[in-house]
C-alpha cells in the first residue's frame, strides 16, 4: 500500500466517522436497560444452575449412602462368625 492510498483510506475512515449520525448509535439509557436484561437472564441461569447442582448433590449423597450400607451389611456377612452360621444353617438345610 502506498503512502498515497493510505492517506486515502484514512481521509474516507473519517469521512464516514463522521458521517455516522448520533441517533444511529445506541443512548446511554438503552444500553443500560440492555445491559440490565442481560444480567437478569443471567441471574436466572445461574439460579437454575444452582438448582440443578443441588439436585444433583442430593442424587450423589443418596447414592453414597445406599452403596455404604449395602457395604456394611456385606461386611457383616463375610465376618468369620456370621460366615460360619451362615455355612451350618446351609448344611443343616441339605441335610448334610
Amino acid at each position: 500500500m502506498t503512502m498515497r492510498e493510505r492517506e486515502g483510506l484514512i481521509t474516507r475512515i473519517r469521512q464516514l466517522r463522521r458521517l455516522t449520525p448520533a441517533a444511529a448509535q445506541p443512548s446511554a439509557t438503552a444500553t443500560d436497560r440492555a445491559d440490565a436484561a442481560r444480567v437478569d437472564d443471567l441471574e436466572a441461569r445461574i439460579a437454575h444452575l444452582e438448582q440443578m447442582v443441588e439436585g444433583l448433590q442430593d442424587s450423589v449423597y443418596r447414592e453414597s449412602e445406599r452403596q455404604r450400607k449395602l457395604l456394611a451389611e456385606l461386611r457383616a456377612q463375610i465376618q468369620p462368625a456370621a460366615m460360619s452360621a451362615a455355612l451350618n444353617k446351609d448344611a443343616r438345610d441339605r441335610g448334610l
